[in-house]
């Protein structure tokens, strides 16, 4: 391969096959870089050792295919290239072969900056590009480590269908008519849930799947459409066999992958510990700037804003910031929901900044205590947003102050969710993680008489404030599913509809069981340190969910939606 030359192969006779990434003209010796998935070596064509390669070499253009043999020869001292793995070594040609030519190219491989849907409209001509070259390599290799991993263990790879039923798990399905049965239609999996609780109910205690998952929801730098998972399954489980088994997979994977050593065990936190001091689930603990709680301390003030608020909370930041920058950050949490953004600024020398403060008594500020080069911004709502409001700031203010250690990987279990949710735009409570998700032990009898507070035996893995995956033990009582279904307001109807294999399953011997489901993408996202989830994709959709390479999604012909039963009703005119 161009990548594996080196020093000890000189005098080898070696044929080389791979794209043309650079050529040189040098007036007589020409020189070609000869690239593939392992790297580059540089080809030497001398006219007088081979006459015809350099007559050949004259027609070379950037990305011809090529067959190149000759002998191996060790560069002079003062050639070396040590940037490259190869550059101790060149290849004098002997025999060339332009095995297949290239049309004119519509972007450079290293030109920077080249439009995302140009890249994605000759997406084979940019996954040659050595970033992304790198970052399939790396998702390659991390999945034969969780597979060996997992093996390991003692789990079996079980295909789940693609083609399954409709059922609410949050986001839309991607749906596929039938045609063999007019009128009915498949749907592609949000998830494996229901089908790898079954696999328990059939015995198989120990389950995995590198699973793809559908979801049809608007498109982010770090969400597509079209998912790639780890989804796990055992049953008896035990949380602390299943969270050493995904500490010692992760170590493993940032070991061999990134030569990086993750302690463990790691830290755990429950949700509401999290959302108190950092304002997220999914908070990043590679710096501090923490939430801090005025709430008690503000009930009785003259300010009015915080004496009715349901919560006062504050970022105490270790700088002091003009107005104009103030305004700035009261945008950023408007975007979140704020209805304002109050301050409290003391400069270097002591002095107060603060349109509130005439509002705030001594003791208030005393308790508050901004110390010289401080600034306190404060939310005042109900709790929800204010965690919504200050989480968000607080990870704006670590990135802009510095805060954050782009090195460090921080591990974290999140871990004893809230079980339910009120949706106020169906009002009903709807499930926090998926209506299958066990309460806790505590909540087992009584979940449904105060959803609100009811907790999950839910928890999540959050590296440097991303979410990697999240798992639950599994309600394995017909009876208590049944409850849940009821408390989301499904009718009868819909349970037998839609659960009612599930209810059967789960009344006829189901262990108790649960799992874990990891985001194969954005795993890799995080390896890489790629803000983009598509720059770890092979061939992704664009963020308008179109593939701008092959046109997809397409139209079919009348035949076709005739022969599925199906019309097209045009889009209305847009007025």
């Amino acid at each position: 391969m161009c990548g594996e030359p080196r020093r000890e192969h000189a005098g080898r006779t070696v044929t080389l096959v791979g794209w043309a990434a650079r050529r040189r003209d040098h007036g007589g010796l020409v020189f070609v870089d000869l690239r593939d998935r392992t790297g580059i070596t540089q080809l030497v064509v001398n006219p007088e050792r081979a006459p015809e390669a350099a007559a050949l070499a004259g027609e070379i253009r950037n990305e011809f295919v090529l067959q190149a043999s000759g002998e191996l020869v060790a560069r002079s001292a003062e050639t070396v290239n040590p940037k490259m793995p190869t550059g101790a070594v060149e290849l004098a040609l002997d025999d060339l072969t332009i095995v297949s030519r290239s049309t004119p190219l519509p972007f450079q491989l290293d030109e920077e900056n080249v439009d995302e849907t140009l890249r994605l409209r000759y997406r084979w001509l940019d996954l040659r590009r050595d970033k992304l070259q790198r970052n399939i390599r790396l998702r390659a290799q991390m999945v034969g480590i969780i597979r060996r991993h997992m093996e390991a263990a003692g789990f079996l790879d079980i295909q789940t269908p693609i083609l399954y039923k409709s059922t609410p798990e949050g986001a839309r399905d991607f749906v596929v008519p039938s045609r063999l049965h007019k009128g009915r239609f498949f749907a592609l999996p949000q998830s494996p849930q229901t089908l790898k609780q079954l696999t328990m109910i059939a015995g198989f205690d120990r389950y995995y799947q590198i699973a793809i998952c559908f979801r049809d929801e608007d498109l982010r730098a770090d969400r597509v459409q079209e998912l790639t998972q780890l989804d796990v399954e055992m049953s008896f489980p035990d949380r602390e066999v299943l969270f050493r088994l995904m500490e010692e997979m992760f170590a493993a994977i940032w070991r061999e992958c990134l030569e990086v050593e993750i302690s463990t065990p790691w830290p755990r936190m429950t949700f509401a510990e999290a959302d108190r001091r950092f304002g997220s689930d999914k908070p990043d603990t590679r710096f501090g700037l923490e939430l801090e709680d005025a709430t008690e301390l503000t009930r009785g003030s003259e300010f009015g804003v915080f004496a009715g608020a349901d919560a006062v909370r504050f970022l105490r930041v270790p700088r002091t910031y003009s107005r104009a920058e103030l305004g700035a950050l009261e945008a950023l949490a408007k975007e979140r929901g704020a209805k304002g953004l109050a301050y409290v600024v003391r400069d270097e020398s002591g002095e107060l900044r603060s349109p509130i403060a005439k509002f705030l008594s001594e003791q208030e500020l005393d308790a508050l205590a901004p110390a010289p080069g401080e600034t306190l911004l404060f939310a005042a709502d109900m709790w929800e947003t204010t965690s919504r409001v200050l989480g968000h700031l607080r990870l704006h203010l670590g990135r802009e102050l510095g805060l954050i250690d782009d090195t460090a990987f921080t591990f974290l279990w999140v871990t004893d969710f809230p079980m339910f949710e009120w949706d106020d735009d169906e009002e009903r409570w709807t499930a926090v993680h998926h209506p299958f998700t066990r309460p806790t032990d505590e909540w087992r009898e009584r979940f449904d008489d105060d959803p609100r507070h009811a907790l999950a035996y839910a928890y999540d893995i959050i590296v440097n404030g991303n979410e990697l995956g999240g798992g639950s033990f599994r309600i394995h009582e017909s009876d208590i599913q049944a409850r849940v279904f009821d408390l989301i307001a499904l009718t009868q109807e819909q349970q037998r509809s839609q659960f009612g294999f599930l209810l059967d399953a789960l009344a006829m011997g189901a262990p108790p069981h649960g799992g874990i489901a990891l985001g194969i993408d954005r795993m890799t996202m995080v390896l890489a340190g790629e803000p983009n989830l598509r720059d770890v994709i092979a061939f992704p959709k664009n963020q308008a969910g179109l593939d701008p390479m092959s046109g997809a999604p397409s139209e079919i012909t009348p035949a076709q939606l005739d022969e599925l039963g199906l019309t097209v009703v045009a889009p209305e005119e847009p007025v």
